[in-house]
């Protein structure tokens, strides 16, 4: 009997995602680190994440310690804060103008008080988050960030998970970041939205919400860092290039966003609050809770336009 010669695998030209070190800077070089007295600050990761102590945000937050949240934010991405029993929606909108003027999602369901979106998931209402994305990217200026609040969660279950976008960037290759330099990419909601619509409703919402371009790589607004912008349910093409390659480049980038590396892991208690800078990271709502109830009310902070 022949004996059957199998020919080698192709190689690839180069794997979507790289072993062993990875570069994980908090800030970017220069930073100016600050000596925080309003409050204390414990880190989850090195890099993204802290949780903050010693500080109740249903009182009026004074200039000094508004500074050092800022900071805070600025550091790390994404901070939390436990017990925070008192803080109501009234206090949750006061807080958001630290950073800026509350802005609606069109699609969330509304909230008891003007400017807050109440998402109340159980087993007639799933929760459908449980994709990697940047909130309002699909509008010309994305939310800077957003401020959410835990009324209700499941006795097991329901975290929710950031991926640090610097880092993101940070570690693709030389030649994936020279490729990607001064492309921008489409932003659309209807191909996530809108497949829970008719298409009345989409051509309701479409003339306000037409299709955005924003850079694959925006720099942050605050601190200058470069930042990788694409998200899995909202960028549909890359400007330029064919479906293709446009697809390939794509399914590359939105991957980065799922490596453990970079990401921070939330667990939700009654009166948790979680603060995140919505251009320098993604989310990621955990939908393993069903059928239990998992009930939180969120704030959007308005933004700016993107480069």
């Amino acid at each position: 009997m022949d004996s059957v010669v199998t020919a080698p695998a192709p190689a690839l030209d180069k794997p979507l995602m790289h072993y062993g070190k990875r570069v994980l800077e908090r800030t970017a070089p220069g930073w100016a680190q600050v000596e925080y007295q309003h409050l204390g600050i414990r880190p989850l990761t090195p890099h993204i994440g802290a949780e903050i102590d010693g500080v109740d945000l249903s009182r009026p937050i004074g200039e000094d310690l508004a500074q050092e949240l800022e900071q805070a934010l600025l550091e790390w991405k994404v901070i939390f804060f436990r017990d925070q029993h008192a803080f109501d929606p009234q206090s949750q909108l006061a807080l958001s103008g630290l950073w800026g003027e509350p802005e609606v999602n069109p699609f969330f369901p509304k909230g008891d008080t003007a400017g807050v979106s109440r998402l109340a998931k159980d087993a007639m209402a799933i929760g459908t988050e449980n994709i990697w994305h940047s909130d309002h990217s699909f509008m010309a200026a994305p939310a800077l960030g957003s401020i959410l609040r835990a009324v209700e969660v499941p006795p097991a279950g329901g975290d929710t998970q950031w991926a640090d976008m610097a880092a993101a960037y940070d570690n693709l290759s030389a030649k994936t970041r020279a490729r990607i330099e001064g492309l921008t990419a489409v932003h659309d909601w209807v191909p996530s939205w809108g497949a829970m619509m008719t298409e009345s409703q989409i051509a309701a919402f479409r003339e306000a919400l037409p299709p955005v371009e924003h850079p694959v790589v925006v720099r942050h607004p605050r601190t200058g860092r470069k930042l990788l912008y694409v998200n899995e349910p909202f960028t549909t093409r890359i400007v330029g290039l064919s479906d293709s390659e446009s697809r390939d480049l794509l399914d590359e980038l939105v991957l980065q966003a799922r490596i453990p590396e970079y990401q921070v892991r939330f667990r939700w208690q009654p009166g948790s609050v979680a603060i995140w800078d919505n251009i320098a990271t993604q989310h990621y709502a955990i939908n393993d809770y069903y059928p239990q109830r998992r009930v939180m009310e969120r704030i959007a902070i308005a933004g700016v336009p993107l480069s």
